[in-house]
């Protein structure tokens, strides 16, 4: 299933190594020069993405395939943008703190985009960006944090297996169970950094 959906991926998924600047968190923050990372380096570290249709993602018999092989029983919609989105400034504040979840964050981008920060094996962050069509599945116990860009709108479609629990733990949590499974999941893989430089 993880390899399947996989045609046009790089047009709604992208990632790269990020900068250590304190500008605004919505810009792309590339560093110099540019350091793309192939979607197979995101595999390593546990994250699964598709790429579907989601102008029709209701009746979408691919999403429906993904949903039953992978247990995704709930679902509901989130807009997140200033208009929308009750206590804005707080939210996005908490989204962008770094934190792990005890199950996996399964995000479906259906209109507007953002980005998805994570951590690779020697805690340098790489930036993923996701725009509509792109579906993305972080594994529970995986450090990371959320923002728009600098379009300031996603809407997304959230997953769960059973009922949802969004609660983050934020960093410091290593002694959680998940933590330590993802961990090791991380040193049984193992493999090491494969940017490559763009422009």
């Amino acid at each position: 299933m993880e390899n399947e959906f996989q045609d046009g991926k790089r047009e709604v998924i992208e990632a790269w190594y990020m900068d250590d600047s304190e500008e605004d968190q919505r810009l792309p923050h590339h560093r110099e020069p540019k350091e793309f990372i192939p979607i197979e380096k995101l595999t390593e570290l546990g994250v699964i993405s598709w790429r579907l249709n989601s102008d029709n993602w209701e009746n979408d018999e691919d999403l429906k395939r993904i949903r039953e092989a992978r247990g995704y029983s709930y679902v509901d919609i989130c807009d997140v943008c200033p208009e929308k989105l009750p206590n804005y400034e707080t939210k996005i504040k908490n989204f962008f703190e770094e934190h792990l979840h005890t199950d996996e964050e399964i995000r479906y981008c259906l209109e507007g985009s953002g980005y998805f920060d994570v951590r690779d094996q020697n805690e340098q962050w790489i930036r993923i960006a996701v725009k509509k069509g792109g579906m993305i599945v972080l594994p529970a116990g995986m450090y990371h944090r959320f923002t728009l860009d600098t379009g300031n709108y996603i809407k997304a479609v959230r997953l769960f297996v059973g009922d949802p629990v969004w609660t983050p733990y934020n960093r410091p949590h290593d002694h959680l169970p998940e933590r330590k499974e993802y961990l090791d999941k991380l040193l049984k893989i193992g493999g090491g950094n494969q940017a490559v430089e763009g422009c």
